[in-house]
């Protein structure tokens, strides 16, 4: 042997190396990404197994709700139609509550504790009634967020009730009780498809007038009309085409397509420049017309025309009334007031209002 090497004897060494670890490498990728694919699915069984903490109660079949108040506690004669007098039948087991805006909600000295020892609300009471618009308001970790998740029974109360028409909901069915409720959220969640399958969220019995009508009530239709495909144009996941105005446009229309008797807006502008903001709020118009409305809201103009403002501080509900009124009083709805309209025209308004 010479113990020479050829530059092509070099070549094809490497090359044959190069192929001989390829099959090492691919194994080595396929057992990273079976890894992966392990871990993703421990995840997923372990949601799919997780204990249902909130259930529905079981109760005999034909079973009927009786209200827990007094007629006089609710402001109407009870088992009647709001402000008709009409006489309404008890809730029954699985006929749902009236399909109109007749719902009474009260929160009575309601406490609660996400990890059942600190209260993140106390002793909270307030009515709402049929048909009214009502705004919640203050810092944030006030427990605004907080009264929606007990009202849609996603927690239990600590202490306390909360009562539709008279009746505690824990002995409402799931199902029957989230039947009522439209809520639109600040984070919109749009899923891949169309606009009209994200309006009528996968549910065939919302018939297609009923998605046109939707989206044409919230000013919708002029930038659905000017995609390519309508309402039939594809939507990416988490509508990430669609600017955040649009997306949040969509989400009206998807409560207003469901026809929801009571409107839960959890800090719908948020997260929207001022321009879209008013875009949202002629939509939320729409929207809250016939409709009892509660409204979560970080930007204090959002909730100036409703029928009663709630302000929440700690966990306490400090201040409840109109907003002139809690601008007379000058107490900590006025000082959030003040902090975010220092500047400019909006000044003058706790001005006025004090005359």
């Amino acid at each position: 042997m010479s113990h020479e090497l050829t530059l092509g004897s070099l070549v094809s060494f490497l090359l044959y190396a190069q192929r001989f670890f390829r099959p090492v490498a691919d194994i080595s990728e396929k057992l990273n990404g079976l890894q992966a694919a392990i871990a993703a699915a421990e995840r997923i069984f372990g949601l799919i197994d997780t204990k249902v903490e909130i259930e529905s109660p079981k109760r005999r079949p034909g079973g009927r709700l009786r209200p827990e108040i007094p007629a006089e506690e609710t402001g109407r004669q009870a088992g009647t139609r709001a402000g008709t007098g009409t006489p309404r039948p008890a809730l029954s087991v699985g006929a749902g509550l009236q399909p109109c805006s007749t719902v009474h909600i009260r929160f009575d000295r309601v406490s609660f504790a996400y990890d059942g020892r600190h209260d993140v609300l106390r002793n909270v009471s307030f009515d709402v009634a049929p048909g009214e618009r009502v705004g919640i308001v203050g810092a944030t970790g006030s427990g605004k967020s907080t009264l929606v998740n007990l009202l849609l029974r996603f927690y239990d109360v600590r202490q306390g009730r909360i009562l539709l028409d008279g009746v505690d909901i824990r002995r409402l069915g799931l199902e029957e009780l989230r039947s009522i409720f439209g809520l639109v959220l600040q984070d919109v969640q749009l899923f891949s498809g169309s606009i009209s399958s994200n309006v009528r969220f996968g549910d065939p019995r919302v018939a297609d007038e009923a998605v046109r009508e939707a989206v044409a009530s919230v000013g919708a239709a002029e930038f659905v009309e000017g995609l390519p495909g309508g309402l039939e144009s594809p939507v990416a996941e988490r509508g990430s085409t669609l600017s955040t105005g649009q997306k949040q446009l969509i989400s009206f229309a998807r409560a207003l397509a469901f026809n929801r008797p009571v409107l839960v807006l959890d800090e719908a502008t948020a997260s929207v420049d001022t321009g879209t903001e008013l875009m949202i709020r002629a939509a939320l118009d729409v929207a809250m017309a016939g409709r009892t409305t509660i409204a979560i809201a970080h930007r204090l103009s959002t909730v100036q025309t409703m029928d009663k403002i709630l302000v929440m501080h700690k966990g306490e509900l400090r201040e409840m009334g109109p907003h002139s009124q809690l601008l007379a009083r000058r107490g900590l709805y006025y000082r959030l007031w003040q902090l975010q309209y220092r500047e400019g025209d909006h000044q003058a308004e706790p001005e006025r209002a004090e005359r």
